[in-house]
């Protein structure tokens, strides 16, 4: 899929194996190759996709002596979504306070979450399944149905996990469903944020 001329100007600061291969210019089964013997860090998401933070790019290329091209730095969003005002505010104080240079977003339910994903375009969704009004698995199908907003990682959280919610949030496109309660590690590196 071609890439538009803003997503070339606000790289991600997580890329997917086709956008590392993009920026080193070679195939993705070659960054796939890499990735499998350690020459560059990666993660697998819950749903068995790996991911590349733009800092682990930028140091292989460095090691190697190899040119990428000039990239402005991520603007990097995130946006909270969830109806639990403690937990919402928890986690908003958890990523301003984790992740250097990151805007934190907030949202109580499904139709603030909507307005705020067009507006703003974070580079992270993480989102509560069960809420009034708009649920989280509706909301995750509307992101992944726009190619404006398809590209936006999400990461569904709810204290209700079974295999059939997990199913319906991935199905809409989620790259991983976090049972709560879970450790602050846990939710930094679903969503990406963990550069170690």
């Amino acid at each position: 899929m071609a890439k538009t001329s803003d997503q070339r100007q606000s790289p991600r600061s997580v890329l997917s194996p086709n956008e590392v291969a993009e920026l080193l210019m070679v195939s993705p089964i070659t960054v796939r190759q890499w990735a499998q013997k350690g020459l560059i860090d990666a993660h697998v998401t819950a749903g068995g996709h790996r991911r590349f933070t733009l800092e682990a790019v930028r140091r292989f290329a460095r090691e190697r002596g190899l040119e990428l091209p000039a990239l402005p730095q991520a603007g990097r969003k995130v946006l909270i979504v969830d109806d639990d005002a403690q937990l919402n505010q928890f986690l908003v104080a958890l990523f301003s306070t984790e992740v250097e240079g990151v805007t934190v977003l907030s949202a109580a339910d499904g139709f603030e979450a909507g307005r705020l994903v067009a507006t703003h375009r974070p580079e992270v969704v993480l989102l509560d399944v069960m809420m009034p009004g708009i649920d989280g698995v509706d909301v995750c199908r509307r992101i992944k149905a726009s190619p404006e907003t398809a590209h936006i990682r999400v990461v569904g959280m709810t204290g209700f996990h079974t295999q059939e919610v997990a199913g319906r949030m991935l199905g809409a496109g989620a790259e991983a469903l976090l049972k709560k309660p879970f450790s602050n590690a846990e939710v930094l590196a679903a969503c990406g944020f963990d550069d170690r």
